[in-house]
């Protein structure tokens, strides 16, 4: 302005005005400030320092402070002034860029009210609370004053409407690990992971920001009914990676592989000669496999089962049916196992054999035809 700063009056300002002034006073509702460049004096209503909710004025703005003010009235004597418009105005054009391109940037939590959280950008921003995080929370309490990283999910200036998301940058950079994870992740690969979530056809299991699928039947050597028999959502588990498909986002995983086989030390745990349990699993032509040990199979030869004769296994065992078996040999490289449940069934035959009295042993032929042997002598 050229003219004098005295000369200049209220009459001289219009709505929209753009002008600076210097905080004079703080009063409980109210701010005074000196107009820069004139006498005149200027008020900033409460409700105008903030887009968001202020107790006290000095809260937010300090005697000497300088400030970039809008006249919204003019009046007889001064002027009321917001300083509200003006941070707005300036915040929506940067608003506008990061919302054109996808920015993502970090704020502090103001506010905590129903529904959600309120962030102060120069404008007042929303988050609502399925947006705060990637999972659910019930009390939102510990985030006032809080540093947040945010996307801008919506912005209408007209409406002065802006709606922020933090859940959303969660998702951005989830997506990029995976991603990360799926092309460095090769089939063979022996993984720590954590049970999320079990199902009747197996359990998913998390690698790293992944899940992967384990499949009820590479879950325990073991037949299981539900994977809930064996394992618990939240258990910590080493799986081996079956497979891989980037393109679907899928991977195939295996508890099972990460186990000692069932065939481990068998040698040891059924020796040969050694008594066991055993259930009968398959019935075929030529004999039964047994299972003795979990995951460990048998095969009693039909010329094994009885010492009847018979046509097929059917005759005297059944699938489930529990049975004792001796092991006649033991192939722990070939995963063989040779079994006979006859010779047990032997061994009770002598077993149940007559014993003869100890005073009717020993006797000899002649003790019985001795007298037609004498006829001959």
């Amino acid at each position: 302005m050229t003219e004098d700063m005295n000369s200049i009056e209220v009459k001289d300002f219009t709505e929209g005005d753009r002008v600076k002034g210097t905080v004079s006073k703080i009063e409980e509702k109210q701010v005074l400030v000196d107009v820069e460049g004139s006498k005149l004096d200027g008020i900033i209503p409460i409700s105008e320092l903030s887009s968001l909710h202020v107790e006290k004025a000095s809260d937010v703005v300090s005697e000497g402070d300088i400030l970039d003010l809008v006249v919204t009235k003019v009046e007889e004597e001064l002027l009321v002034l917001s300083k509200r418009k003006v941070d707005a105005e300036n915040a929506w054009e940067t608003l506008e860029k990061r919302y054109q391109n996808n920015e993502v940037f970090e704020a502090e939590v103001n506010e905590i009210v129903k529904g959600g959280l309120v962030v102060d950008l120069g404008v007042r921003g929303f988050v609502p609370a399925s947006m705060v995080e990637d999972h659910y929370v019930e009390d939102f309490s510990d985030y006032q004053g809080k540093t947040l990283t945010f996307k801008i999910v919506e912005l209408d200036k007209d409406k002065n409407r802006l709606i922020l998301s933090h859940r959303a940058v969660l998702e951005e950079e989830k997506n990029r690990d995976k991603q990360a994870l799926l092309e460095k992740l090769e089939v063979g690969a022996v993984l720590d992971g954590t049970i999320q979530r079990l199902t009747d056809f197996g359990a998913f299991v998390d690698i790293g920001g992944v899940d992967g699928l384990v499949h009820i039947s590479q879950i325990s050597y073991e037949h299981i009914a539900k994977p809930s028999d064996v394992v618990s959502e939240g258990e910590k588990v080493k799986v081996k990676v079956l497979s891989v498909d980037r393109d679907n986002e899928r991977i195939s995983l295996s508890i099972k592989d990460t186990l000692p086989g069932p065939w481990e030390s068998v040698a040891e745990k059924a020796p040969r000669g050694a008594v066991l349990e055993g259930t009968v699993k398959r019935l075929v032509s030529f004999g039964a496999f047994i299972e003795v040990l979990p995951g460990v199979e048998g095969l009693v030869h039909i010329s094994q089962i009885s010492h009847k004769h018979i046509g097929t296994p059917h005759e005297v065992l059944e699938e489930g049916q529990k049975v004792k078996v001796k092991v006649l040999d033991v192939n722990e490289n070939d995963h063989r196992l040779s079994l006979s449940i006859k010779e047990l069934e032997e061994q009770e035959y002598q077993q149940d054999d007559y014993e003869l009295p100890e005073e009717n042993k020993g006797f000899s032929i002649s003790d019985v035809i001795g007298d037609k042997l004498k006829k001959f002598q």
